[in-house]
């Protein structure tokens, strides 16, 4: 694709990561330009046996996902624990910037690469972890599952008479890799700035507490109780012809869903107006919406709900995203080089030229070099304490997604202005609020979203306003938001306009749908996207998909991203670039492994608790009416959980092997139903500590979710910070 050179053209990365996260990080600093090399022990990366599909993948053959996340990268084989293999690496990682990794606490050590920063003082380290590298779970054992549990999203997601369900997905994983590619290039900023590399302690615990709750431990400092379990209503409805995704996140939206279902006393209802308010009495609600929604098709509805400028979504489930209109028009997915449907780079550099797709390495590649690159001129040394310090940023979004991007560069240095409007003030303030006077001050989701940032109030429909605003962009460096694509357009400042004041300026554009196509005008939230893209579908109860509540986070850490990398090409070429990140991207992105399977004719099915990570897998209830999240990935692990239950007549023969257990889930749950119902939630958690994945799974009250919180944030602070 033509344009300017790629913006991280030069940047080296050594990507010794398995699993999702570490390499889907190397994936997205390989798309902005950076020369990756993925260095596999002799047994390889898990990923490639990897598969959540039915039928399964075929012996030998690399799995979708693998495919995906390492496609492009050169390959190298190393036995790390010889000495050849050892010195082979020290000498890649002494011409390197970047070193991703997923070994666990001290797993640099015992593979004899401690001193890699002797040899490159330069070379930051990225190291992924379940719990990070220290602190008193640093070494016990977790997944995907167990984690959902322990953040509180399991015990919050689905109905209270169905129990807690946890979501189908890898998506915390995904969400750890997003937080790692932005630490990655912003300690790479940082050493350009210093000179020294540093080591990057990532937790995928803490980037799912991050991405997937709703600033639970803000709350816990404004009000008691346990938090509910809890649907939307509206959210994914049965039509007469399939599914359609709704969401009503604001009151204006809930009266147009209540006049276009002919229930006017509903907007009127007070108690109806928030989604907490619904969930109480969803019996009665929720069996209106149904009835109203069989007798229409998913077209009509969609036609009546944009009409009244609602979130609306067709409901992917696999193919058939690939058909939806808007992805066509804008070519979202493509053919890689396996010949599967898989989502385009959902970062865009307006004017950068795009990155070509490349298959991912061979299994046993025993042989690679970084190429020849240009040289990029270092920065005087500065001993500025953040990254992007002197960076000034100028926020105009609302909600989360926009918010929680700018919050990330004011964590790292910029000083960010959030820009409202006096009569129209971001739609958070208004969400998750205390009851006090000033409601509005007191949203435990907007202040989450917003710390660290300066505050405004531009009336940019007047020409005072608009005056002040073009006196701000003119000393700014980044512009963001996340409005419909018309809004700014309405106002005067098209990109063009914007670059004419500013020719510097870096301007970020997140709707949610894209700058153009067919539903460039429509409205929508995380959840219309979870809906459209898949992500739902493969997560909730086997009868009904549930949303995930991870596409804003991850999409404002890919925009973060893009900032970061258009900062670079700004640094190299001294021109402003229009970055466009629409929230749809990130999201088919992260369920990419949908869209491939079924492109190749194979489903990931839905299955509740149980799924591909662990045979069993589930939510459990204890004697104290608590709930218990357990997880068996290994045979090991299986013997274990044997062993610890007193070895019980239903577990005793004949369930050694994964596919054993699958068979028989229904007995297995059976009596790990009747063994937690002997004992208390924190009993069972105890017997499973260090030798299964188990977590206690109890809904937090706000304030044991914050002391969670605390117990890490001060095993955080006892970390040494760079080297």
């Amino acid at each position: 694709m033509k344009g300017d050179a790629l913006a991280l053209r030069g940047l080296r990365v050594l990507d010794l990561a398995t699993g999702i996260a570490g390499p889907y990080a190397a994936k997205m600093l390989r798309e902005a330009g950076a020369d990756v090399i993925k260095v596999e022990e002799p047994a390889g990366d898990p990923l490639r046996g990897w598969t959540a599909t039915s039928p399964p993948a075929a012996e030998g053959e690399d799995s979708a996902l693998f495919q995906f996340l390492n496609g492009g990268k050169a390959g190298l084989t190393v036995d790390l624990k010889s000495e050849s293999g050892r010195e082979t690496l020290i000498g890649l990682a002494a011409e390197a910037d970047l070193l991703i990794e997923s070994f666990g606490p001290g797993g640099l050590e015992e593979r004899g690469l401690a001193g890699l920063a002797e040899a490159n003082p330069r070379l930051s380290i990225i190291s992924l972890s379940w719990w990070g590298l220290a602190g008193p779970w640093a070494d016990r054992p977790a997944n995907e599952w167990t984690l959902q549990a322990s953040i509180g999203m399991t015990a919050r997601r689905g109905y209270p008479e169905r129990g807690p369900v946890g979501s189908g997905g890898r998506f915390g994983e995904w969400s750890a890799g997003s937080c790692a590619a932005l630490a990655a290039l912003a300690t790479w900023r940082r050493t350009q700035q210093t000179g020294q590399g540093e080591h990057i302690d990532v937790s995928v615990f803490e980037s799912m507490l991050l991405c997937m709750t709703q600033y639970h431990t803000l709350d816990g400092q404004f009000r008691p109780g346990l938090l509910p379990a809890y649907v939307e209503c509206p959210s994914i409805e049965k039509t007469s012809d399939g599914w359609v995704g709704l969401a009503c996140v604001t009151p204006l939206q809930w009266q147009g869903f209540c006049e276009m279902i002919g229930r006017p006393d509903w907007a009127e209802d007070a108690t109806l107006v928030a989604a907490d308010g619904r969930m109480k009495v969803r019996d009665t609600v929720h069996r209106d919406i149904v009835e109203w929604m069989a007798t229409r098709t998913t077209d009509e509805v969609i036609e009546q709900a944009a009409l009244r400028r609602l979130p609306v979504s067709p409901v992917g489930e696999g193919m058939n995203i690939a058909e939806m209109e808007q992805v066509q028009a804008r070519a979202l997915l493509e053919r890689g080089p396996s010949g599967l449907l898989q989502p385009r780079p959902p970062i865009r550099l307006h004017g950068v030229a795009r990155r070509e797709l490349g298959e991912a390495p061979r299994r046993g590649v025993d042989a690679a070099d970084f190429p020849a690159r240009e040289k990029i001129t270092p920065r005087a040394p500065d001993t500025a304490s953040r990254p992007l310090a002197g960076v000034k940023v100028l926020d105009l979004s609302a909600f989360w997604a926009g918010p929680m991007c700018t919050a990330v560069l004011a964590a790292l240095g910029a000083d960010v202005v959030k820009v409202e409007a006096g009569k129209r003030p971001d739609g958070m303030r208004f969400v998750n609020t205390m009851e006090i006077d000033a409601f509005w001050e007191a949203g435990s989701i907007f202040h989450g979203a917003n710390i660290g940032k300066k505050g405004v109030a531009i009336a940019l429909d007047t020409e005072e306003g608009k005056d002040l605003f073009r006196r701000l962009v003119a000393g700014a460096d980044v512009l963001v938001e996340n409005f419909s694509v018309r809004v700014m357009e309405n106002f005067g400042f098209t990109p063009d306009r914007l670059h004419e004041i500013n020719p510097r300026l870096v301007f970020v554009r997140m709707p949610s749908w894209g700058l153009d196509g067919p539903w460039r005008d429509r409205v929508g939230f995380a959840m219309t996207i979870e809906q459209c893209t898949g992500l739902a579908w493969t997560s909730g109860y086997e009868d009904r998909p549930l949303t995930v509540n991870v596409c804003d986070s991850v999409g404002a850490l890919h925009s973060a991203f893009g900032i970061l990398a258009a900062l670079e090409d700004l640094r190299q070429t001294s021109r402003g670039r229009l970055v466009e990140v629409p929230l749809v991207e990130p999201g088919l992105t992260i369920g990419a492994e949908l869209i491939m399977e079924a492109s190749r004719g194979r489903t990931i099915p839905r299955t509740g608790n149980r799924g591909p990570l662990g045979a069993p897998q589930g939510c459990y209830r204890g004697k104290d009416r608590e709930w218990v999240a357990l997880s068996v990935e290994t045979d090991a692990q299986w013997s274990a959980l044997v062993a610890a239950l007193g070895s019980p007549a239903w577990a005793a023969t004949g369930l050694a092997t994964a596919a054993a257990r699958r068979e028989a889930q229904d007995a297995i749950d059976e009596g790990l139903a009747a063994w937690t119902a002997g004992h208390s939630a924190e009993q069972a958690e105890a017997i499973g500590e260090n030798r299964f994945f188990i977590w206690k799974g109890r809904a937090f009250t706000y304030a044991e979710a914050n002391a969670r919180v605390n117990q890490f944030a001060r095993a955080l602070l006892a970390r040494k910070v760079g080297r």
